[in-house]
């Protein structure tokens, strides 16, 4: 039978090869000293993370919070009050954003009034009496403005008309007719005069004639130096002319 104990032939006891293998094999699996090194073999004291319940384990991993979207103040403020937050303007409608990138320019908005067409309302006025009807504007408005003045000047008689007839003038007996007022009263004898419209326009020709009792015999011109003639430049032209004649107020 074979010694276990390992003998040379000098009868000594030869060195195991265990003692020898030993420190070699523990260097092999022994972990380094000059760097720490992370294996996967779970200690007592701290189980593995991805195999430990959260709840319980306070060492195992978790998913990084995402931190809130913030909102901005009016948003949030219309979201407190249960109003819809208004559309971004910067987004623009699908229609929109292809006509620009057609280079076409977008529709103008129906509910958008016209600069032009609001100062055209703007300057819309009344028409002005003068742009009456001839027979209209004598009727509706010269004669009670004329009326008026001459009483104001202390006439309290006066009886006016509006015909068209022959000029009653010396040498216009077979002129036509034409439309004429006729004034007259008798505070000092009779006075009568007559306001002549042979164009039946304001704007044309306008004749003038006064007497007291007798035939007139003299055709004046009225207001031919006028560039326009409206219904004050009418009124005020004849009491100036009857005021002339010393046929109003104290005269």
């Amino acid at each position: 039978m074979a010694d276990p104990t390992n003998h040379n032939q000098a009868g000594e006891v030869a060195p195991s090869t265990v003692d020898k293998q030993a420190p070699s094999v523990a260097e092999e699996h022994a972990p380094s000293t000059d760097s720490p090194e992370a294996t996967d073999i779970p200690t007592a004291n701290a189980p593995d993370p991805k195999a430990a319940n959260p709840e319980d384990n306070p060492n195992a991993a978790k998913p990084a919070a995402v931190p809130p979207k913030r909102e901005k103040p009016a948003a949030a403020a219309k979201a407190a009050k249960g109003e819809k937050p208004a559309a971004d303007a910067t987004e623009e409608k699908p229609a929109a954003a292809a006509k620009a990138a057609k280079g076409e320019k977008p529709a103008a908005d129906a509910t958008e009034e016209k600069p032009a067409a609001a100062k055209a309302a703007k300057k819309e006025k009344a028409p002005a009496v003068e742009d009456k009807p001839f027979v209209e504007f004598i009727e509706q408005d010269y004669l009670p403005a004329l009326q008026k003045a001459i009483a104001q000047k202390g006439v309290q008689d006066l009886q006016v008309s509006f015909a068209k007839q022959k000029m009653p003038i010396t040498g216009f007996e077979s002129a036509e007719e034409c439309w004429q007022i006729i004034g007259s009263w008798s505070e000092i004898g009779k006075r009568q005069f007559n306001l002549y419209f042979p164009d039946e326009d304001i704007q044309g020709k306008k004749g003038f004639s006064c007497n007291e009792g007798k035939k007139p015999s003299t055709l004046e011109s009225f207001l031919i130096d006028e560039r326009k003639t409206t219904l004050d430049l009418l009124v005020y032209g004849l009491v100036q002319r009857l005021d002339g004649q010393k046929w109003l107020g104290r005269n």
